[in-house]
């Protein structure tokens, strides 16, 4: 693209078009803007077109945003076939020219046109700075040192904004040579000149603020927004160690530092966006210090005195405004990290401990209207932040965990002083509940956040109360509360306390109070409900010693019919209709209880109307797992108890799964598929027309295309393999069942698959249906042997050769195999199946491959032949390998490399259903221990000729196995002769 007039003119209309409120305009100069971007050069006259003075400044300052997300795509495009469309690269040329204009008209530009090319400028940093670049540093200091002559604060903050973005990778990038080369680059040239405009503006700063009025905010915002922006590089360029320029200077940085955390700023920070400026810049500094706390205690002890008590002199004056969270959280982490160093001690002088828990901890606990007004508007977060712990940046959960530090050295006092405080809290609200009910949440917000789990389990222990009596004393009157929706947080607090220490909580006194918590599944509160169902399902998690579970059956039948009407009312109140907390107590409830048809009948009509719903917008993954859950354990329990309730679930949820086949909802088909092989595996034969549909379904070679429904799909056909053998065979079906199997096996990445459809095609046909295929099956297999032989693939075709064995005989397997290349079986035996059989894992199938070898070398003539004598021996040696060693001694699995094409276009994902889990069923139910049985087959076969095998065995196994061996016959008092 041509830098000309018509060029100008062609761009400017477009940018102008780009913000017109009509979409058609719009749409058409978005389109040109596409189509122009892949010519060579267009990069270029964009930035041109930014750089136009004539140009009004909405058309330029649109022209850099595209400039800017330009460079995003083709400065470096991604190869990730997955990330979208691909973009043609901005050719060698074109990138030294943008490279030479783009640090002087971005420093020559206004502030939101600077903003964005300072962006652009750190997209190209982040892949060619410094090597590709070695120009950029040299300019930049250059510009800065030439702004800083003339004082010019729009210039100096651009540039430093631009070193702040391309310094970042210090602080996240994993320690190497080459990143360390790169920052003693950037040290060597940058370290002195940052000194220098921080320390020159620091000096402005005082000089400002020290003059009559103090300053006008006008002047003294971009001073501090350059020291914030000096603060955050410092920490970048510290980040990785402690650089000999920084230590060497340490005395002048951490002068200028302590004078923001202890200096007031008046004429600033009298108004909101000036208290936040200089808020951003002590919690920078807050930043900085506690990184020199954690990486340099040594150096930096000298200073920590003053720091320490400058930075509690800010907390206990910084209010409880939300805007200035940032800097009482990253103050609080200062004195955290403090509290669990050597230099603990300052925390010991008398009156220090109760202080701090008075001033700085109980303050930041107490609940603001900002908690309130989450808990009330958007009750997922406040969970999220609440029960799940991703509030580690929040003022309640830092000042908990400030209390945690110091009562690392310090637990008596702190221990002593916290009870003192909750003691004082309940008090409080015990003098006026309706006014004071903060103070009682506080308490238990307290007592809750300083638990401590005990390592490897889940309960959990307090020192600062009696958990019993403060359970009953302080906990219980908010859970027999008749009003639930009165003081909803408190309820939460009470229900999260119950959860926490569920545990320790007697079941006596705590069964007592399930009608309580079933109450409370109709409060009106998100949290409160959803709090309830939470406890519930926790509650029934709860196992005492030995593991057996506290909550039984017996327990909670009685009250589930109530139970399980409240939990499915609690969903239809407004933002609950997806609520993973109660679908998830649904879950639980119906895995302990007795399910009776009384309770069956509306569950899953309750279920099967809410998946209806959720079918029109699949929208939250967790609830729609748990819900599947639901109604997959719900046809396990209900079902195998009661067989006359498979029409009734089946009348209720087929319409469901029909609509989701026939709608192809693409996140459920997986789903879909696990429940429908459930439903089939339900059925006696023979297989009603209704699901041989689906079975046609199933065979269209469509259905299989998505790779996230493929595992669904094996589990569907695995399941009419079993329940419709005799339907398997007519129609041609089993050919296609066959050419399923050829394409799963022949993928490294589906083969799994593959063999499952294969060996349950073996277990369940007859011998004379599948001998005429057998050809063909051995063939795909022997193919992809010669192609591509993974470990996995190996140890498959070993568990389905000793299962077609024991299934159709050791003849038929040899002479199917032989039939196809003549004496193959030796071969495949040699090279396969004797290495591979050591690797094999899993009780089921370690027993199935260990007998089939052992009756292939005890029945079988081609290995009883003495032609044979030494593989008879190394199988024999595999065979004992595989059982007396344990496994972690003879498996050495290699990882195997996935085979990312076969991924391509992969969105949907497979979600196993732990309750639609295919039962593993041992097809050698006849033989109990596959030990005994191999030493009293060799007995027997030795019998008829003595003196043979144990020369055999002497020549072909290992000094460990021959012991092995021997062992097992003591054992079993067998005798090889």
């Amino acid at each position: 693209m041509e830098w000309n007039p018509e060029t100008l003119q062609f761009l400017s209309q477009c940018f102008l078009h780009t913000l017109s409120p009509q979409p058609e305009p719009r749409r058409a100069a978005e389109s040109s803007l596409s189509e122009a971007a892949d010519r060579p050069n267009y990069g270029l006259a964009v930035l041109r077109l930014v750089a136009e003075p004539s140009v009004d400044e909405q058309i330029r300052q649109a022209a850099a945003v595209n400039f800017k997300n330009h460079l995003r795509t083709r400065w470096v495009p991604s190869n990730d076939l997955n990330a979208g469309p691909t973009f043609s690269p901005i050719l060698d040329p074109e990138k030294d020219q943008i490279k030479t204009l783009i640090v002087s008209l971005m420093l020559s530009s206004s502030p939101r046109i600077q903003s964005q090319l300072s962006e652009a400028l750190a997209v190209i940093g982040k892949h060619d700075f410094p090597k590709l670049w070695p120009t950029l540093l040299p300019e930049l200091i250059s510009n800065l040192q030439k702004a800083a002559q003339s004082s010019d604060y729009a210039s100096i903050n651009g540039i430093l904004g631009t070193a702040n973005s391309i310094f970042k990778k210090f602080r996240y990038q994993y320690k190497t040579n080459d990143l360390l080369l790169d920052l003693k680059y950037c040290l060597d040239n940058f370290a002195a000149p940052l000194l220098d405009i921080f320390l020159k503006t620091a000096s402005l700063i005082d000089s400002t603020a020290s003059s009559p009025g103090g300053g006008s905010p006008a002047t003294l915002q971009p001073l501090f927004e350059s020291q914030r922006l000096c603060c955050r590089i410092f920490y970048s360029l510290n980040f990785q160690e402690l650089p000999e320029f920084f230590e060497d200077h340490m005395k002048e940085w951490m002068g200028e530092f302590r004078k923001y955390l202890t200096t007031n700023y008046p004429s600033l920070e009298s108004s909101g966006d000036g208290l936040a400026l200089v808020d951003q810049l002590r919690a920078a500094v807050c930043e900085n210090i506690s990184l020199y706390m954690e990486k340099n205690e040594e150096e930096f002890q000298g200073y920590l005195n003053d720091f320490a008590s400058a930075v509690w002199s800010l907390l206990t004056n910084v209010s409880q405004s939300s805007s200035r969270d940032k800097l009482a959280v990253t103050a609080m982490k200062f004195l955290t990290t403090v509290s669990t160093s050597v230099h603990h001690t300052l925390f010991a002088s008398e009156g220090v401990i109760p202080q701090i828990c008075q001033s700085i901890v109980i303050p930041n606990v107490r609940l603001r209207d900002e908690d309130e007004e989450l808990f009330e508007m958007n009750y997922i977060e406040f969970i999220r932040r609440d029960m799940e712990g991703s509030d580690l940046d929040t003022r309640r959960r830092i000042a908990c965990e400030l209390l945690k530090g110091i009562a690392t050295n310090y637990k008596k006092q702190v221990t002593d002083i916290v009870s003192l405080q909750i003691q004082n809290l309940s008090s409080s609200f015990a003098t006026n509940p309706s006014a004071n009910w903060k103070d009682k949440d506080c308490a238990i917000y307290l007592v809750v956040s300083l638990a401590t789990k005990k390592a490897g389990g889940t309960l959990v222990s307090t020192d600062l109360v009696d958990v019993q009596s403060f359970f009953l004393s302080v906990i219980v009157p908010e859970l027999q509360s008749q009003d639930v929706n009165g003081f909803p947080m408190l309820k939460a607090g009470a229900l999260k306390f119950f959860t926490t220490f569920r545990g320790l909580i007697q079941k006596p006194v705590a069964f007592q109070l399930f009608p309580d918590l079933v109450r409370f599944l109709g409060a009106e509160s998100n949290v409160v409900h959803s709090y309830a169902a939470s406890c519930i399902e926790k509650l029934l998690l709860v196992k005492d010693e030995g593991g057996k579970a506290r909550y039984t059956s017996a327990d909670i039948t009685p009250c589930v019919p109530v139970l399980m009407n409240n939990l499915f009312n609690s969903l239809k109140f407004p933002e609950s209709e997806e609520n993973q907390y109660i679908m998830k107590c649904i879950l639980r409830v119906l895995a302990v209880a007795d399910i009776s048809s009384e309770i069956a009948g509306p569950c899953i009509a309750g279920l099967t109307s809410i998946l209806n719903e959720v079918c029109k917008n699949p929208r939250n993954p967790i609830f729609n797992h748990y819900l599947f859950e639901s109604v997959a354990i719900l046809i396990r329990r209900a079902c195998e108890r009661d067989a006359s309730l498979i029409s009734a679930f089946e009348g209720s949820l087929f319409p469901s799964l029909q609509t989701i086949l026939a709608n192809d909802v693409t996140e459920f088909l997986p789903y879909a598929f696990q429940l429908l092989a459930q439903l089939v595996e339900l059925n006696k034969p023979p297989i009603s027309p209704s699901y041989m549909q689906i079975f046609v379904l199933l065979l269209s070679p469509d259905s299989w295309r998505r790779s996230s429904n493929v595992p669904a799909l094996v589990r569907l056909l695995q399941a009419f393999l079993q329940k419709a053998p005799n339907e398997v065979n007519q129609e041609g079906r089993l050919n296609q069942v066959l050419g399923i199997f050829n394409m799963l096996v022949s993928s490294a990445s589906s083969d799994e698959q593959g063999f499952y459809v294969l060996n349950t095609v073996i277990e369940n046909l007859e011998y004379g249906v599948i001998s005429p295929y057998m050809g063909n099956i051995w063939n795909v297999l022997f193919m992809r042997l010669q192609n591509n032989r993974t470990v996995k693939f190996q140890k498959s075709l070993v568990i389905f050769m000793s299962l077609f064995l024991i299934k159709h005989g050791a003849t038929n397997l040899v002479d199917t195999m032989n039939a196809v290349q003549n004496n193959i079986f030796l071969v495949i035996l040699e090279q396969f199946w004797i290495p591979n059989l050591k690797l094999i894992t899993g009780a089921i199938e370690l027993k199935l491959t260990a007998v089939a070898s052992t009756r292939l070398i005890c029945e079988s003539p081609v290995l009883l032949d003495p032609a044979a004598a030494r593989l008879w021996g190394k199988m024999l040696d595999s065979i004992v390998t595989l059982l007396s060693r344990p496994e972690q001694d003879r498996v050495e699995e290699e990882p195997e490399m996935p085979d990312i094409a076969e991924n391509v276009g992969y969105t949907a994902t497979f979600v196993k259903l732990y309750n639609a889990g295919k039962r593993e069923e041992d097809p050698l139910t006849d033989v109990k221990d596959p030990k005994q049985f191999l030493v009293a087959s060799l007995a027997k076969l030795s019998a008829l000729t003595p003196g043979r095998y144990p020369q055999i065995i002497n020549e072909n196994l290992e000094p460990a196995n021959q012991a092995a061996l021997l062992q097992l016959c003591g054992i079993y008092n067998c005798q090889i002769v």
